[in-house]
């Protein structure tokens, strides 16, 4: 979040507002300090804060990460993909990070995705293309998505 933050063209404007949906975690118990206190909100169960993520995201930017960024990441694509949530920009930082984790590849050539789906998902090397590549996909839809 500071990498987003520090590179947002934004960020020195006193209107600069970041929301955090934090959760108590045994390692990781401080709220982000580049988010808006006011828009900080405490959830103790990960359905819930899925949930209100799904809900209220205008775009995801998803940040190397662990199981719980993997989980959200494709809980959001997977509602994309179905129609089951509002059609919105995700992008992956670092694609080198993404593609070595998730062989988009295999998925693709087993069948189980097609390459509409995977043209859901976005990806830049930091900050900066992360913030242009949603800039681009908000002002303009997406109009190769899947057909379900």
């Amino acid at each position: 979040m500071r990498q987003r933050h520090d590179n947002c063209p934004f960020s020195s404007e006193k209107s600069s507002r970041s929301c955090r949906f934090n959760i108590q975690l045994p390692r990781e118990q401080e709220p982000n300090p580049y988010s808006t206190p006011e828009l900080t909100f405490q959830f103790h169960s990960f359905t819930m804060r899925k949930m209100h993520l799904a809900m209220r995201a205008a775009g995801v930017v998803a940040f190397p990460g662990g199981f719980g960024t993997l989980a959200e990441l494709f809980e959001v694509l997977t509602l994309v993909q179905t129609r089951k949530g509002r059609l919105i920009p995700l992008v992956c930082v670092d694609r080198n990070y993404w593609t070595q984790v998730i062989n988009f590849d295999v998925l693709l050539h087993a069948g189980v995705i097609s390459p509409a789906d995977l043209r859901l998902l976005h990806f830049a090397e930091d900050a900066e293309g992360a913030w242009q590549k949603l800039a681009s996909s908000i002002s303009a839809p997406v109009i190769d998505a899947p057909e379900l």
